[in-house]
């Protein structure tokens, strides 16, 4: 039976949470401190907030998931043939 290992940093559900996560905190920051003009625009929703707020648990959703079922890599094992 080959031993498995996890996929750690190289899971590729981490990269995708990674940069969501980035663009979710810039957009909860942009909607904290936009003025209420741009607020109007969008019929008196905050679409940043709510947009960052959603990237951001779409982030936690997704770190949770890659914690909870990990990826198992077969490791192989090297050969002493020359």
């Amino acid at each position: 039976m080959a031993e498995k290992k996890k996929a750690g940093a190289f899971d590729i559900r981490i990269v995708i949470a990674a940069l969501i996560g980035i663009y979710g905190v810039v957009l909860t920051i942009l909607g904290l401190v936009q003025s209420q003009p741009e607020v109007d625009k969008a019929a008196g929703i905050n679409i940043n907030l709510w947009g960052g707020i959603g990237m951001l648990v779409f982030t936690a959703l997704f770190v949770l998931w890659a914690r909870l079922r990990p990826i198992a890599v077969p490791v192989e094992e090297e050969s002493s043939e020359q």
